[in-house]
């Protein structure tokens, strides 16, 4: 016997259960623009806008966006209020190249759960033949909780690469950070 909300049928018969059910409703997203130019009002959040813009046309639902300096507390305090949203993706734009104040993994990694290192590979081997500096990104992905964080060049073409990656996976992902089971085929 099932309560509700646990399970439905699928359009062949199938067993729902919870997790896969949920993902009718659109994905809710964050995101979180690391630049000291940005936040100082010296550079348009460009990189930010068009995050959003993409996610939104994807069919994500942005519920915050925040611009925070180059800096470990900042960033970690706008991750912090993002989870405390509860949304199912957490993208922040700049801070993952070689420059000094460029400390975005370095705020984010430790507030991981668990790494998700095939995303970050993905995302700097995707664009490597017509950029070969992507492969310079240190940008990190995982999971905190239920929620999937992942940390993008502050490029438009950055972020433009990564949602083209990303956005095909988010489903599956969330569903499996939410319990979820194995799907046949690989799930997306």
């Amino acid at each position: 016997m099932s309560t509700e909300g646990d399970s439905e049928r699928g359009p062949a018969g199938e067993q729902r259960r919870g997790p896969e059910r949920a993902r009718s409703r659109a994905i809710s997203a964050a995101v979180i623009t690391c630049s000291d130019r940005s936040a100082a009002g010296l550079r348009a959040d460009v990189s930010g806008e068009l995050a959003a813009e993409l996610l939104a046309a994807a069919g994500q639902e942005v519920l915050s966006r925040a611009v925070v300096r180059d800096d470990v507390a900042d960033i970690r305090a706008a991750v912090s209020s993002a989870l405390a949203l509860g949304v199912d993706v957490v993208l922040t734009t700049g801070g993952t190249g070689l420059a000094p104040t460029d400390v975005t993994p370095e705020a984010v990694r430790p507030m991981l759960d668990r790494e998700i290192p095939g995303i970050a590979e993905a995302l700097r081997s995707g664009a490597a033949a017509r950029v070969p500096t992507s492969v310079l990104s240190r940008g990190v992905a995982g999971s905190i909780g239920r929620t999937l964080v992942v940390t993008l060049p502050g490029s438009t073409g950055g972020v433009r690469d990564g949602l083209a990656v990303l956005a095909p996976l988010f489903a599956h992902i969330i569903d499996q950070l939410a319990g979820g089971d194995h799907h046949p085929g690989g799930g997306v």
